[in-house]
């Protein structure tokens, strides 16, 4: 058996840690010190994943995971920030973040509509519809970012939805990579099983479960700090 380069290993290693996380930050009550501890673990491990899994599809080569790795790294650095930045301010951070998200959505349209035009329908294995996916969420991402940087800042129930949808589309992302891509590491049995599907779908119901008390209710309306430092 080949030895797992370390890079792999820690890139592993951190989406693990991410995706057990990342659940139970989605679990605990908004803004209690459970979900701040799980939300902290997540940002981190997420940040580490992302990261490296953009840096190693450079080498491989794979030019839309190397998209993908961004994106994912810009949403939760912008959910963190969200709760971070004082309510009804912004800075040079969500003006740099909004240039990044337009730039991966500007690249991923170019590489899907390359992608859709090659005999495979694919580029570096990924097919052309799943590359556009990824460009329209960069693209929803950058317009809700100008929206914010034109009122000059975000507060109240819309923060905190800004930062819940931000973290469950960077989970789904790690999930279904983790789930659909890399089943290899999984037990046999679940290969090719739909029973994968579950916890890639848990992400998105969970999140709008979560969008749905948080645009709905009054607590969060009331109380805009709840999620303050929180993951």
């Amino acid at each position: 058996m080949t030895a797992m380069p370390p890079a792999m290993m820690l890139h592993i290693a951190a989406g693990g840690v991410g995706l057990a996380s990342g659940f139970a930050a989605l679990a605990f009550r908004k803004g209690e010190r459970l979900h701040r501890i799980a939300g902290t673990a997540f940002f981190v491990a997420m940040l580490f994943m992302s990261g490296i899994g953009a840096v190693m599809a450079v080498f491989l080569p794979n030019r839309p995971t190397i998209l993908v790795g961004v994106l994912t790294f810009y949403l939760v650095a912008t959910a963190w920030m969200t709760v971070r930045r004082e309510e009804g301010r912004i800075g040079r951070f969500e003006v740099a973040a909004l240039a990044i998200v337009a730039v991966v959505a500007t690249l991923d349209f170019i590489a899907g509509w390359v992608a859709a035009g090659s005999p495979k329908g694919a580029m570096d294995h990924i097919p052309y519809q799943m590359i556009f996916v990824f460009g329209g969420v960069a693209t929803l991402a950058a317009v809700t970012d100008l929206r914010v940087i034109r009122r000059g800042g975000i507060s109240g129930a819309p923060r905190i939805a800004r930062h819940l949808w931000r973290m469950c589309v960077a989970l789904l992302i790690a999930t279904t990579s983790f789930f659909l891509g890399q089943q290899k590491v999984l037990p046999e049995v679940l290969h090719g099983s739909p029973i994968l599907f579950v916890p890639i779908l848990a992400p998105l119901v969970l999140m709008i479960f979560w969008l749905f008390r948080v645009r709905f209710s009054k607590a969060f309306a009331q109380a805009p700090q709840t999620l303050e430092a929180a993951g």
